[in-house]
């Protein structure tokens, strides 16, 4: 898989693409490594992304071309990844809602404070918290060594991607935007089929 033909497609084609793609952390206390099993679409025509109402300061790195990471702060708590996807001025990004840990599990238990590693990065806030993203000063970043690396990947033989309408969201939220790794233990949350 080329994954800059995959970061520059919209966030819609790019979203069930990413499922399977790994993410890597290097931090002082090691290497995290997750896989990634579910994703949300977000673009500017869509009223609940954060692009909805233009460029902003916030907003700058979804406008950026595909590649980069959109780091943001939810309900006065919570910090949720993203990577941008698109051409540049078109305001796209990739939630990634759940990941399945696969190096630095002891890390990430610290990071998060539970061992269940089933729930260490099963939604967004928890998949930030896991890869030790406290802040939003990655968002912006280039993906790279620097900040966080995507490695390529896919859906494995068997393995099935469900559609499904986003989660906690008021906006748009009967739209089919979601894609999950069907029966992936790690997704965060399982719903009917559309």
């Amino acid at each position: 898989m080329d994954l800059r033909e995959v970061l520059s497609r919209s966030s819609l084609e790019a979203a069930p693409r990413l499922l399977g793609c790994c993410l890597v952390r290097q931090t002082p206390e090691g290497i995290i490594k997750v896989r990634i099993v579910e994703t949300e679409a977000y673009h500017q025509d869509d009223p609940a992304s954060h692009s909805f109402r233009g460029l902003t300061p916030r907003t700058a790195p979804m406008f950026q071309a595909g590649g980069r990471l959109y780091v943001y702060f939810t309900y006065g708590m919570h910090y949720a990844l993203n990577i941008v996807t698109g051409s540049a001025g078109r305001g796209e990004a990739v939630l990634i809602r759940a990941a399945e840990p696969l190096d630095g599990v002891e890390i990430m238990q610290t990071n998060r404070g539970i061992r269940d590693i089933y729930k260490l990065a099963s939604g967004p806030g928890r998949l930030a918290q896991a890869l030790g993203i406290t802040d939003t000063s990655l968002s912006g970043k280039i993906l790279n060594k620097s900040s966080i690396i995507l490695e390529p990947g896919k859906v494995a033989p068997g393995e099935e991607i469900v559609v499904g309408q986003r989660i906690g969201i008021t906006k748009a939220a009967d739209q089919p935007w979601r894609f999950y790794i069907k029966d992936n233990r790690f997704v965060s949350k399982a719903q009917p089929r559309l």
